[in-house]
């Protein structure tokens, strides 16, 4: 666990659009968004030393050989979709320690236009227990393995399908807001909701994330100016079983439940103190899990949090203000980092958290791995 940093700070963030198909390559989106965050944190690129990529994307080789860097600090973290929260650690540690000066993490990949997830090697742990003995029935993509999980909490608590909708047209109402989100321009009603088709029980078309063509980049920096943005705190664990997700005591037990916890612990603040969350939304019904397990509602009580625009701009608790991976794009959760720091900064226009001061990020991944930070501005 990470405690207080308190100059260890995000310094640059950049990405590029985000679309259904980009005819640039994967590698020049990757340099656009690397570029795009030195230009941001006001640094040459060259002055980056440290890197974090992230398997199965783009290689920091890439980057290294066109943009002529020389880095003294390389990592990379495989947690899945809990890697971007996770590198955050990392990088504070590196530039803390005098490991590297600015360390970047980056994405960049053709996810729609490219090679689709069924395509991708598996990193899942567990690979013989994934071929004989779920591969063989069928239970080989992401949202019929989260369903179960999705099911049991209808099992124990109950759940509308209106209250997943909820969280998906939310998503969609804050990427309309967002020029640069994938779904931009593109409205979603409830009736289009309720009628979209079956993708695994009780998913839906628009229960699931996109698969997205762009790239995203964060720079972390041992500095402490105006526009940087602290990084508090940082946690990360796995489930009980990290191995499987159907073997758990309780259920629901995800890694977030311990993650979440460390960092208020260590802070000494609680979820009541957030302006927004950016959340990992793979899947509607993650968001209702993760925010239950972090705190931000008890356990079968998340509902009434997304009720009446609960998680919308202006509502209790503004969740995923750029649209997320439901409507802005899947980069793997870092587009949830950027959009922290531009909401604590102040920058994000029509969509702006009034006076935003403290942001809490969730990473999920792998088979319920969780990360989770607070970050926050010069002002806290």
């Amino acid at each position: 666990m990470l405690g207080r940093t308190e100059q260890a700070c995000i310094t640059g963030v950049g990405n590029t659009e985000y679309r259904k198909k980009i005819d640039r390559p994967a590698e020049i989106l990757a340099i656009e968004a690397v570029l795009a965050a030195a230009a941001d944190a006001g640094i040459d690129p060259k002055q980056i030393d440290g890197i974090i990529p992230y398997p199965g994307h783009i290689g920091d080789d890439v980057i290294q050989a066109e943009l002529g860097l020389n880095p003294r600090f390389r990592v990379m973290i495989d947690m899945g979709g809990c890697s971007a929260v996770s590198a955050l650690r990392v990088a504070a540690m590196a530039v803390l320690s005098g490991a590297a000066n600015h360390v970047l993490l980056f994405r960049g990949l053709k996810g729609s236009s490219g090679a689709r997830k069924a395509d991708r090697p598996s990193f899942l742990p567990g690979q013989p227990f994934r071929r004989h003995l779920e591969y063989v029935y069928g239970m080989n993509t992401p949202a019929q393995r989260y369903a179960v999980l999705c099911q049991r909490y209808k099992h124990e608590y109950g759940l509308e399908r209106r209250t997943l909708g909820e969280i998906a047209l939310a998503a969609r109402t804050h990427a309309n807001l967002n020029p640069n989100a994938q779904m931009h321009g593109r409205d979603l009603t409830m009736d289009d909701y309720l009628g979209g088709r079956l993708i695994a029980d009780p998913y839906t078309l628009f229960d699931c994330c996109l698969e997205t063509d762009g790239a995203s980049a964060v720079i972390v920096s041992a500095r402490n100016e105006a526009r940087d943005i602290r990084i508090l705190s940082v946690a990360e664990a796995q489930g009980a079983s990290p191995d499987d997700t159907s073997n758990r005591d309780p259920f629901l037990d995800i890694g977030l439940t311990q993650a979440a916890n460390q960092v208020w612990n260590d802070l000494g603040m609680g979820p009541q103190d957030m302006d927004a969350a950016m959340v990992y939304d793979c899947f509607t019904f993650e968001v209702l899990h993760q925010l239950e397990e972090a705190g931000f509602a008890k356990h079968g009580e998340g509902a009434a949090l997304v009720a009446d625009g609960g998680i919308r701009l202006g509502g209790k608790l503004p969740v995923n203000t750029h649209g997320g991976m439901l409507s802005e794009a899947h980069q793997a959760g870092l587009n949830h980092v950027v959009e922290a720091v531009r909401q604590l900064r102040g920058e994000c226009g029509v969509r702006q958290v009034e006076n935003a001061r403290l942001v809490a990020v969730t990473g999920w991944g792998q088979l319920g791995d969780g990360s989770f930070a607070v970050l926050g501005g010069q002002n806290v």
